[in-house]
């Protein structure tokens, strides 16, 4: 396992392991095994799993997981996660608050991603069942709640999504800057000399078409008007040329 990016005191943490609890479909678990690979997650760990053929439907849905995240995961009883590592547990919003709180109170993982490099335990993400999550009896032996804001008419997201989402909020103790670049491609605008060929054949073609004479002067301050919102790049100019030219080359009909 690597360390995530230093901490704002200097010290190097280790990112949280992502476990899985009793899931019904190898897809899942594949599916949750390419998210951790996207956003730099690498130990999976498995309570009661389906059997993971090599050329079943969780290696199909791991992508490049299935080379490391995957066939590396560690299946584990959950007497053993509550034992030897700060529990969060992933489930839906509730209505419960101080008065019921199996699952009261709780953090995102916007939240998380802010407070999770101070902890010094190690820790694990828990996300349970396709259908059910967590039981109230596992919940009550994990050490923290996170859960995802939602439209509160349907808040419920299935066993991927919802680790997807929380392990991107928490892409930070994981990747740096650098990794998550995005590459920074420069956008070539069309120089003034193309569009000043793209308004002379607007004017052509303007032409070709018998366009009312007095109506040109207004389509053609309109023309620039949307072209210059546009903010055309030479490739889009050019392609437009082209296109201009051969409506405006075309033999009329008979």
């Amino acid at each position: 396992m690597t360390d995530a990016p230093d901490s704002e005191d200097g010290l190097a943490r280790t990112p949280p392991a992502v476990a899985v609890v009793d899931a019904q479909s190898p897809g899942n678990v594949g599916t949750i095994a390419r998210a951790m690979k996207n956003f730099g997650f690498e130990d999976l760990l498995l309570v009661d799993p389906p059997e993971l053929d090599p050329d079943g439907e969780a290696y199909g849905f791991a992508g490049h997981a299935r080379e490391d995240v995957l066939p590396n995961a560690t299946e584990i009883t959950f007497e053993e996660l509550v034992a030897n590592y700060h529990t969060i547990g992933c489930t839906a919003v509730t209505n419960e608050d101080d008065r019921s709180h199996v699952r009261f109170p709780f953090s995102t993982p916007a939240d998380l991603a802010e407070r999770l490099p101070t902890v010094e335990a190690p820790t694990v993400l828990v996300f349970g069942r396709e259908r059910v999550g967590l039981t109230n009896e596992e919940l009550s032996r994990i050490d923290e709640i996170c859960t995802i804001p939602a439209n509160e008419e349907y808040p419920v997201l299935n066993l991927g999504q919802a680790a997807t989402v929380t392990l991107y909020e928490l892409r930070t103790l994981t990747l740096t800057d650098e990794d998550t670049q995005i590459p920074d491609v420069e956008r070539v605008r069309a120089s003034e000399a193309t569009v000043d060929r793209l308004y002379d054949q607007w004017d052509a073609l303007l032409e070709e078409i018998n366009h009312p004479e007095e109506k040109r002067a207004k389509t053609r301050r309109m023309l620039r008007r949307v072209y210059g919102r546009a903010d055309l790049t030479e490739r889009e100019a050019n392609t437009l040329l082209g296109l201009l030219r051969r409506a405006t080359e075309r033999p009329a009909e008979e």
